[in-house]
């Protein structure tokens, strides 16, 4: 286990406010919230807020057992900064005496919908320097008619990116055939992907980073990387960008987890999960690049058939706390030169 001693920290004068929006209330989420906190290595890198439901959160403590007290609030107040104090701005999204636990409601649905309006809000006007979003239930969302919340990659506007320890990847389309993929994929918008990335990791300390662009036929030899794929990686270096590519997809994620490159750009959305998924599950988090700030969330979901059971794992909460934190400072990632 490691200690406070052997962890990178960030210092007390560039830690920046970070907002955790605590998931569904009828899930892990405000369980793995709890426990992240209630670690101290959040507090190392960040200042944190949550926003949720206060009795939610008193909930999770009870079920954990983790030594705190929580400091409810109507608006964002100065932040207590003390890992024995969970604040939490709590507007009354979820009505009093109504507090679901291990399924679906369409009050859950009503009350994540407005805490992430209220998250985004609060980014926007500077509030939070960066936003977490708890494991959400899309039944909940979907009996609320609110599904529309949810931030979904869209190419050329916002990308998901998962980290794994060593292994980044950044995706230039998600939730679509293969068939459409082909469509889709252009030197245009392989060349704004990997400045929007460029620009993004920048921002998160990293000076100049180093960029692979995965190809998407085997051996990177197709016509996709020869009339898109190539020329989109030739624009990215004549703007100044440290960019590789087309890379054949059996090889460019273990060459990024050997250290060669900071960022893999995927062209599907298999292509790029399959090899996070392989190389570690536990810990993983989830960046969204889109909205005008960080934003981050985890990569499981509510695990209604282990709530309040204690088996919850706030690996992935603490790690995307960590992270958050580091790169809203822009400290970059962790255990890693900038």
């Amino acid at each position: 286990m490691s200690t406070a001693s052997d962890r990178p920290m960030v210092s007390p004068d560039t830690r920046q406010i970070v907002g955790t929006m605590i998931g569904d209330p009828a899930g892990i989420g405000p369980e793995v919230t709890v426990k992240a906190l209630a670690s101290g290595q959040v507090h190392e890198v960040s200042v944190p807020v949550l926003v949720g439901s206060s009795a939610a959160v008193e909930r999770a403590i009870d079920m954990t057992g983790v030594k705190a007290r929580v400091r409810a609030m109507k608006s964002l107040e100065t932040p207590s900064d003390d890992p024995g104090v969970i604040d939490v701005i709590d507007t009354g999204a979820l009505p009093a005496g109504v507090l679901p636990l291990g399924e679906d409601t369409e009050a859950a649905g009503h009350a994540a919908a407005q805490w992430l309006d209220e998250l985004d809000a609060l980014a926007r006007d500077g509030s939070f320097a960066a936003t977490i979003m708890g494991p959400i239930s899309t039944g909940s969302l979907k009996m609320a008619g609110k599904l529309d919340k949810v931030i979904s990659p869209t190419p050329g506007e916002s990308y998901l990116v998962l980290l794994t320890g060593p292994l980044r990847v950044a995706h230039l389309t998600d939730h679509m055939s293969l068939r459409q993929v082909i469509d889709v994929i252009s030197a245009d918008l392989v060349a704004k992907a990997i400045g929007q990335v460029n620009d993004a990791m920048q921002s998160w300390g990293i000076a100049k980073p180093r960029i692979a662009v995965a190809g998407l036929n085997p051996h990177a030899m197709g016509d996709e990387e020869r009339l898109a794929i190539a020329p989109g990686v030739e624009r990215a270096k004549a703007m100044g960008i440290a960019v590789e590519g087309p890379v054949a997809p059996d090889s460019v994620f273990r060459q990024c987890i050997e250290g060669r490159y900071d960022m893999v750009l995927a062209m599907f959305h298999d292509q790029g999960h399959i090899a996070v998924k392989t190389w570690g599950f536990s810990g993983n988090c989830v960046i969204m690049m889109g909205p005008p700030y960080l934003h981050m969330s985890v990569a499981h979901g509510t695990a209604y058939d282990i709530v309040g059971s204690g088996k919850a794992d706030a690996a992935m909460m603490l790690s995307a706390m960590r992270t958050c934190g580091r790169l809203a400072s822009g400290q970059g990632f962790e255990g890693e030169a900038k």
